[in-house]
Protein backbone atom coordinates (compact mmCIF):
# COMPACT_ATOMS: atom_id res chain seq x y z
CA UNK A 1 0.00 0.00 0.00
CA UNK A 2 1.30 3.55 -0.97
CA UNK A 3 -0.13 6.97 0.45
CA UNK A 4 -0.09 9.99 -1.58
CA UNK A 5 -1.37 13.50 -2.37
CA UNK A 6 -4.96 12.50 -4.00
CA UNK A 7 -4.56 13.69 -8.14
CA UNK A 8 -7.54 15.08 -10.11
CA UNK A 9 -7.94 11.96 -11.95
CA UNK A 10 -8.38 10.43 -8.68
CA UNK A 11 -11.60 12.04 -7.99
CA UNK A 12 -14.06 9.68 -9.97
CA UNK A 13 -12.44 6.69 -7.92
CA UNK A 14 -12.18 8.78 -4.70
CA UNK A 15 -16.35 9.48 -5.19
CA UNK A 16 -16.96 6.09 -5.77
CA UNK A 17 -14.95 4.99 -2.96
CA UNK A 18 -16.78 7.33 -0.43
CA UNK A 19 -20.51 6.03 -2.20
CA UNK A 20 -19.47 2.47 -1.25
CA UNK A 21 -18.13 2.96 1.71
CA UNK A 22 -21.01 5.02 3.25
CA UNK A 23 -23.82 3.50 1.58
CA UNK A 24 -26.59 2.57 3.81
CA UNK A 25 -27.54 -1.31 3.29
CA UNK A 26 -30.51 -2.24 1.31
CA UNK A 27 -29.94 1.65 -0.81
CA UNK A 28 -30.16 1.06 -4.33
CA UNK A 29 -26.66 1.12 -5.72
CA UNK A 30 -27.59 5.00 -7.40
CA UNK A 31 -28.28 6.47 -4.11
CA UNK A 32 -27.11 10.13 -2.84
CA UNK A 33 -24.17 9.28 -0.23
CA UNK A 34 -23.60 12.23 1.74
CA UNK A 35 -19.81 11.63 2.16
CA UNK A 36 -19.09 11.16 -1.55
CA UNK A 37 -20.88 14.60 -2.38
CA UNK A 38 -19.58 16.05 0.74
CA UNK A 39 -15.74 15.30 -0.66
CA UNK A 40 -16.43 16.54 -4.03
CA UNK A 41 -17.76 20.29 -2.81
CA UNK A 42 -14.73 20.13 -0.03
CA UNK A 43 -12.41 19.87 -3.04
CA UNK A 44 -14.15 23.14 -4.60
CA UNK A 45 -14.51 25.44 -1.54
CA UNK A 46 -11.62 27.96 -0.29
CA UNK A 47 -11.17 25.71 2.71
CA UNK A 48 -9.69 22.71 0.41
CA UNK A 49 -6.18 22.05 1.05
CA UNK A 50 -5.06 19.45 -1.42
CA UNK A 51 -1.99 18.46 0.71
CA UNK A 52 -4.07 17.28 3.13
CA UNK A 53 -6.26 15.07 0.78
CA UNK A 54 -3.98 11.56 0.75
CA UNK A 55 -5.19 8.92 -1.03
CA UNK A 56 -4.08 4.88 -0.27
CA UNK A 57 -3.52 3.04 -3.37
CA UNK A 58 -3.00 -0.83 -3.98
CA UNK A 59 -1.54 -1.33 -7.04
CA UNK A 60 -3.50 0.65 -9.58
CA UNK A 61 -6.48 1.26 -7.00
CA UNK A 62 -7.25 3.73 -4.60
CA UNK A 63 -8.84 1.59 -1.36
CA UNK A 64 -8.88 4.51 1.11
CA UNK A 65 -8.97 8.26 1.00
CA UNK A 66 -9.21 11.14 3.63
CA UNK A 67 -9.18 14.43 3.61
CA UNK A 68 -8.75 17.95 6.11
CA UNK A 69 -9.90 21.33 5.61
CA UNK A 70 -9.43 24.57 7.08
CA UNK A 71 -11.47 25.03 9.92
CA UNK A 72 -11.29 27.93 12.77
CA UNK A 73 -11.56 28.26 16.24
CA UNK A 74 -14.15 31.08 17.14
CA UNK A 75 -14.72 34.16 18.27
CA UNK A 76 -10.47 35.00 17.49
CA UNK A 77 -10.87 32.67 13.92
CA UNK A 78 -7.74 30.33 15.17
CA UNK A 79 -6.97 28.21 12.06
CA UNK A 80 -7.47 24.28 12.37
CA UNK A 81 -8.34 21.25 10.33
CA UNK A 82 -11.55 19.73 10.32
CA UNK A 83 -10.83 15.82 9.64
CA UNK A 84 -12.88 13.70 7.36
CA UNK A 85 -14.80 12.12 5.81
CA UNK A 86 -12.47 8.55 6.19
CA UNK A 87 -13.49 6.01 3.44
CA UNK A 88 -12.01 2.63 2.60
CA UNK A 89 -13.62 0.64 0.23
CA UNK A 90 -15.09 -2.74 1.87
CA UNK A 91 -13.30 -4.94 0.19
CA UNK A 92 -10.12 -3.43 1.95
CA UNK A 93 -11.71 -2.55 5.50
CA UNK A 94 -10.17 -4.41 8.28
CA UNK A 95 -6.34 -3.75 6.69
CA UNK A 96 -5.59 -1.05 8.49
CA UNK A 97 -5.60 0.78 5.95
CA UNK A 98 -7.98 3.64 7.61
CA UNK A 99 -4.64 3.64 10.35
CA UNK A 100 -2.09 4.31 7.77
CA UNK A 101 -4.17 7.07 5.82
CA UNK A 102 -5.21 8.92 9.56
CA UNK A 103 -1.28 8.83 10.59
CA UNK A 104 -0.28 10.06 7.44
CA UNK A 105 -2.53 12.97 7.76
CA UNK A 106 -1.90 14.20 11.30
CA UNK A 107 2.08 13.96 10.19
CA UNK A 108 1.16 15.99 7.35
CA UNK A 109 0.17 18.37 9.32
CA UNK A 110 2.09 18.46 11.98
CA UNK A 111 4.97 19.24 9.30
CA UNK A 112 2.45 21.95 7.99
CA UNK A 113 2.47 23.65 11.56
CA UNK A 114 -1.15 23.33 12.03
CA UNK A 115 -2.25 23.62 15.64
CA UNK A 116 -5.29 21.34 16.03
CA UNK A 117 -7.50 18.80 14.18
CA UNK A 118 -10.86 18.24 15.15
CA UNK A 119 -13.38 15.62 13.73
CA UNK A 120 -16.85 13.92 14.19
CA UNK A 121 -16.00 9.92 14.68
CA UNK A 122 -16.31 7.18 17.03
CA UNK A 123 -14.61 7.68 20.30
CA UNK A 124 -13.12 4.09 20.05
CA UNK A 125 -11.70 4.31 16.72
CA UNK A 126 -9.93 7.89 16.70
CA UNK A 127 -8.57 7.47 20.56
CA UNK A 128 -5.38 5.59 18.98
CA UNK A 129 -4.64 8.02 17.50
CA UNK A 130 -4.87 10.87 20.01
CA UNK A 131 -7.91 12.24 19.65
CA UNK A 132 -9.62 12.64 22.86
CA UNK A 133 -13.10 14.39 23.27
CA UNK A 134 -12.84 18.24 22.38
CA UNK A 135 -14.62 19.79 25.57
CA UNK A 136 -12.00 18.28 27.68
CA UNK A 137 -9.07 20.19 25.69
CA UNK A 138 -11.11 23.51 25.43
CA UNK A 139 -12.72 23.11 21.78
CA UNK A 140 -16.50 23.35 21.52
CA UNK A 141 -18.61 21.37 18.92
CA UNK A 142 -20.56 23.40 16.64
CA UNK A 143 -23.60 21.11 17.71
CA UNK A 144 -23.65 20.24 21.59
CA UNK A 145 -25.71 17.60 20.78
CA UNK A 146 -21.94 15.89 19.81
CA UNK A 147 -20.90 15.15 22.99
CA UNK A 148 -18.14 12.94 23.16
CA UNK A 149 -18.18 12.18 19.33
CA UNK A 150 -16.68 15.46 18.84
CA UNK A 151 -13.01 14.94 19.07
CA UNK A 152 -9.78 16.78 18.93
CA UNK A 153 -6.03 16.56 18.74
CA UNK A 154 -3.62 19.68 19.33
CA UNK A 155 -0.21 19.76 17.80
CA UNK A 156 2.28 21.21 19.32
CA UNK A 157 1.87 23.78 22.59
CA UNK A 158 0.15 26.59 20.83
CA UNK A 159 -3.02 26.15 22.00
CA UNK A 160 -6.53 28.00 21.98
CA UNK A 161 -10.24 28.08 23.47
CA UNK A 162 -13.17 28.19 21.27
CA UNK A 163 -16.11 26.84 19.41
CA UNK A 164 -14.60 24.58 16.22
CA UNK A 165 -16.33 25.87 12.69
CA UNK A 166 -16.33 23.41 9.77
CA UNK A 167 -15.32 24.39 6.03
CA UNK A 168 -18.65 26.14 4.75
CA UNK A 169 -19.34 22.54 3.19
CA UNK A 170 -20.06 20.83 6.21
CA UNK A 171 -22.59 23.64 6.85
CA UNK A 172 -24.84 22.61 4.35
CA UNK A 173 -25.31 18.86 5.42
Amino acid sequence: MIVRRERPADHAAVHALHAAAFRPPGARPDADVVEARLTDELREDAGFLPHLSLVATDGDAVVGHVIATRGWLEPLGVPALGLGPLGVLPAAQGRGVGTVLVHALVAVAEAADERLVALLGAPGYYRRFGFVAADTVGVAAPDPAWGAHFQARWLGDRRAEGTFRYAEPFARL
